[in-house]
């Protein structure tokens, strides 16, 4: 299947924080990424299937605690949120309820795919199973692998 979205390029972008880049690649330290978010207060809206969707849970439970880093407060209304956090297996039929929820968030947004399912369709090269939400979506960041844990989920 062809990837016909196209990304946003007229967002407004921060300034980075001192790292270092290369073609394809950016590298910082743990604690400016967590100043960065800190600064901009992003709200995500989960939209969390499988086992991305638990290990997603649990991170935000009282033992991981994403709360510490400045970014509990979830929203669970498009409108109200400028992150979409794709964690899991989208089936075809997701698809098009995937692609409204972001079309209902106000610009700027972003989309981060969790996880290999999110990004390529993992393991489930199957007719029913999307092959990566960037079909229909446009994404601004990939987390891979599979299973999440959960202090990748926090670095991301």
């Amino acid at each position: 299947m062809s990837r016909p979205v196209q990304f946003n390029t007229n967002v407004k972008v921060v300034e980075m924080p001192e790292g270092y880049s290369g073609e394809g690649f950016f590298a910082t330290s743990f604690d400016k990424v967590i100043g960065l978010a800190r600064k901009n207060s992003i709200w995500p809206l989960p939209f969390a299937t499988s086992c991305c969707g638990i290990e997603f849970m649990a991170t935000m439970a009282a033992h991981y605690d994403l709360a510490r880093f400045g970014s509990e407060r979830l929203g669970f209304t498009p409108r109200q949120c400028d992150l979409l956090m794709v964690m899991g297996t989208i089936a075809k039929k997701m698809g098009p309820v995937l692609r409204q929820v972001y079309l209902q968030m106000a610009e700027p947004r972003w989309v981060i795919a969790v996880g290999a399912c999110a990004s390529s369709g993992g393991i489930f090269d199957t007719y029913s199973v999307l092959q990566g939400i960037d079909q229909i979506i446009p994404v601004d960041v990939y987390v891979p692998g599979c299973p999440r844990a959960r202090k990748r989920s926090s670095t991301a």
